[in-house]
């Protein structure tokens, strides 16, 4: 029999929280004697109030989860929650409808950094400092979720990072939460740095905390209109290609390190592919930007070349430029860029480094096979042998996350969007990355034109995106249903 007890009580716990955390932009906007603090209190009120009855009705249940139980725990979380983060955007006029509230609120939780809120100048303080905190906790769901939740459900290959600690499909185990702990402090520390060195870099304290929030949680939410660009600061820009990049690489490698295992982090495959392509694409990009703007100098070049190209691939979606006049070849690396994301067990968002590399070992196990058919070929990723399941899930992925961006793109498309728009906006949806090309949704605009439906088609995708694509889908299966 289907027991739905621990999915209430972990939704609603979560949601608890989540309106407790509302009241720290109350208490932002109070400080600051902006009447919007009510709309804050207002909000956390009827939130705790829900996630604490939620909770209630699954008290009592013994804390394990099944598979079934664990994927709609998981989808049930990432839509109820931006569901009640977007009240206070609504309610203190941030957005104009409930639509874009739930869309900004959803590209918050999710990490994806695309917005609808325009002129953040003068926004008041608490709803900057709520569109950051949302994208801080969302990191933080974000890094658990793919080190214990996903592995669980053998999502996409993400078996591959199976730890101790969640080897069994139906239990919590006390090592589980250990782990958490030592991952939320991590995260914690990393965004505690990066605030001193945004300070440090001539940020106010209020703008360095927000980016620094969003900037380890590679969210890519700003307080500024310009986004980065609006400080023309190299200092800046270097804090963030350092914290994006700490942000975009495995967090239970951290763990490891601070047990005494600090080389796993350098020897890890996915890391080193990581840095190679972050490295190879720079400086691409740079050559491209040299001959449009010689009197800059290559150094500068390199550096904003880099900053955009980390931002990109990390999925942050920071911009301290319009990359979109920079010609075609810079803008098809970011679009290639845009599709493969970071590392898996990171709050970088895309395909993951890791499926690509499973891909192209694929193909080449294939081709040698094809040369010597009576060879025996043991694919390995990270010195272990790699099960034909995982070469299966990834294969998979891959080919469901391009049919997904194409079939959004055309449904996007349908709605009068110009094809640069609808491919991009599915692209970067799909991916969690933020900003997409073009006129409407490139660096320099956001997404506040969009018809409405396609708001909620591109909310839809990001939560699909962020969950890993089979987590979501495998609702519409009848047979998940069945008793």
């Amino acid at each position: 029999m289907f027991n739905p007890g621990p999915i209430f009580l972990i939704v609603g716990a979560l949601l608890a929280t989540l309106g407790v955390a509302m009241m720290i932009p109350a208490l932002v906007d109070l400080a600051a004697a902006n009447d919007d603090w009510v709309v804050f209190a207002a909000s956390s009120l009827v939130t705790t109030l829900v996630g604490l009855g939620l909770s209630q009705t699954g008290r009592g249940r013994p804390a394990i989860l099944s598979s079934r139980q664990a994927v709609l725990m998981t989808v049930g979380a990432w839509t109820v929650l931006p569901a009640f983060a977007a009240l206070p955007l609504l309610w203190s006029g941030a957005t104009a409808t409930y639509t874009d509230a739930f869309f900004e609120a959803m590209s918050g939780i999710t990490t994806t950094g695309a917005t609808v809120v325009s002129d953040l100048d003068s926004q008041p303080p608490g709803v900057l400092v709520w569109r950051s905190m949302l994208q801080w906790l969302g990191g933080l769901g974000v890094i658990v979720m793919a080190v214990s939740i996903l592995p669980m459900l053998r999502v996409g290959g993400m078996q591959l990072f199976k730890t101790e600690a969640f080897d069994t499909p139906d239990k919590i185990l006390p090592r589980a939460t250990q782990i958490s702990g030592s991952l939320i402090g991590v995260f914690s520390v990393f965004t505690l740095l990066c605030a001193l060195a945004y300070t440090a870099a001539g940020m106010t304290f209020f703008d360095a905390v927000n980016h620094a929030m969003t900037t380890v949680a590679t969210g890519g939410y700003s307080t500024r209109d310009a986004s980065i660009g609006f400080y023309q600061s190299g200092a800046v820009e270097l804090v963030g290609i350092i914290f994006m990049i700490l942000g975009s690489l495995p967090f239970l490698l951290y763990v490891q390190a601070i047990q005494g295992r600090p080389m796993g982090l350098l020897r890890d495959s996915q890391v080193q592919v990581f840095f190679l392509l972050l490295i190879a694409f720079s400086i691409l990009v740079a050559l491209a930007l040299d001959p449009l703007t010689a009197e800059r100098g290559t150094v500068a070049d390199l550096r904003i070349a880099t900053f955009n190209v980390v931002s990109i691939m990390t999925g942050t979606g920071y911009a301290s430029e319009n990359y979109g006049l920079w010609g075609a070849m810079p803008v098809t690396v970011f679009l290639v860029l845009t599709l493969i994301g970071g590392c898996a067990g990171s709050t970088a968002c895309g395909m993951k480094i890791f499926r690509v590399q499973v891909a192209l070992k694929t193909v080449s196990q294939h081709v040698r096979r094809l040369a010597y058919p009576h060879g025996v070929f043991v694919m390995r990723y990270n010195g272990r042998p790699v099960d034909g399941s995982v070469v299966s899930a990834v294969m998979s992925f891959i080919f469901l996350y391009f049919l997904l961006i194409g079939l959004l793109a055309l449904a996007l498309m349908a709605m009068d969007l110009d094809p640069i728009t609808a491919f991009s906006g599915a692209a970067t949806a799909i991916a969690n990355v933020g900003p997409g090309l073009g006129d409407v949704i490139g660096p320099s605009g956001n997404f506040s034109t969009l018809p409405d439906l396609a708001k909620w088609l591109l909310a839809l995708a990001m939560l699909i995106g962020r969950l890993e694509l089979f987590t979501v889908l495998v609702l519409i299966l009848p047979r998940f249903w069945r008793i």
